[in-house]
């Protein structure tokens, strides 16, 4: 079992920034493909950045492309996303997640263990 806990989230202008963190508990991420969600009200949740366990191979959604970063710290069991240039549009709940085996996905579904969220709300 891993425990996702995510911090970071605040309200920010459009233009600013926000470096969301995610720390895992029970077991090492190493072992995980960690991604980054986020669910909008009245929207289905989506699919955000990937990271492979190596930190090398990072996947990001073509919304956030440019802007987002995923990171993976696995020295400090911690999962990052940076995030630059927020727009309204970014406004969500930012969801933490890890899958087992070694391909990335877009499909949250396919993730085995969530955190509970943090509210990021970009305003205009």
């Amino acid at each position: 079992q891993v425990q996702l806990v995510e911090s970071g989230g605040g309200l920010v202008q459009a233009g600013g920034s926000l470096r969301l963190s995610c720390v895992a508990s029970g077991r090492p991420i190493s072992a995980y493909v960690m991604g980054w969600f986020r669910q909008a009200p009245g929207k289905e949740r989506e699919f955000v950045a990937a990271i492979k366990w190596s930190g090398v191979n990072t996947y990001h959604a073509d919304s956030v492309k440019g802007r987002f970063t995923i990171s993976r710290d696995n020295a400090k069991n911690t999962v990052y996303l940076h995030m630059n240039s927020l727009k309204p549009e970014d406004t969500a709940v930012y969801y933490c997640a890890a899958k087992t085996g070694g391909t990335w996905s877009t499909y949250a579904s396919l993730y085995d263990y969530w955190g509970q969220g943090t509210q990021v709300t970009v305003s205009s």
